[in-house]
């Protein structure tokens, strides 16, 4: 079982930075100004913060660590930033235009709960609503190798592993990530390399999917 991860992020709330870069011009061909977002898991409210910046306005984010909402607030106290665990977004359905979970996947290990997260996600999307995720893929090297196959019993699946400062986390495969997202129509899917927020290199991606018509 994974351990609660919500008391690690709270004390580095306002340690890490997120690296992870936000492809807003794909972003923008398929999403305008005057549509509702929301951002599940959005930290410190970094990626609100470039839409606002860039004329979005009907935004909303939520995270499950209070620590890091209260940054975000502080930095930028123009955003709307909630606390909420994600389990049951505190959204009617059909209310919003698009959904961002940047960097979110590989904090939510578990299977189960990464199939609970984007069914919630589906139900307050809009008919035909836009899903953008940023998030990190399976890599090679040998580093990476070794500890996802010293986690895979304890943990139940292979990619997840563990950092010595106590947070569990997980990289995909982009079937894992097709097969997540289902239900949703493929726009864009671009494998990359991304920084890590200790400073590594590791493989990544970012995908675009529309929200096809009502989730069962």
């Amino acid at each position: 079982m994974i351990p609660d991860q919500e008391k690690y992020w709270d004390k580095l709330a306002n340690e890490k930075e997120f690296p992870t870069p936000f492809q807003i011009s794909k972003f923008k061909k398929y999403v305008s100004p005057e549509n509702k977002i929301l951002d599940v898991g959005c930290g410190y409210g970094r990626t609100l913060s470039e839409l606002y910046d860039d004329g979005f306005k009907n935004l909303i984010g939520v995270d499950f660590s209070q620590g890091m909402i209260d940054r975000g607030l502080k930095l930028y106290p123009q955003l709307n930033l909630l606390k909420n665990d994600g389990d049951r977004l505190p959204f009617s359905d059909n209310s919003f235009d698009a959904v961002l979970l940047i960097a979110v996947l590989t904090c939510t290990a578990d299977s189960e709960k990464q199939d609970k997260l984007i069914s919630e996600i589906s139900r307050v999307l809009n008919d035909d609503g836009i899903l953008y995720i940023n998030d990190y893929s399976i890599n090679d090297d040998q580093r990476n190798l070794e500890r996802y196959q010293k986690y895979k019993d304890k943990y139940g699946a292979y990619g997840i592993f563990e950092l010595p400062e106590g947070v569990v986390l997980r990289h995909h495969t982009q079937k894992y990530i097709k097969e997540l997202t289902k239900n949703f129509k493929d726009l864009i899917f671009e494998n990359t390399i991304y920084d890590t927020m200790n400073g590594n290199k590791s493989k990544g991606f970012y995908y675009i999917g529309k929200k096809m018509g009502k989730i069962n």
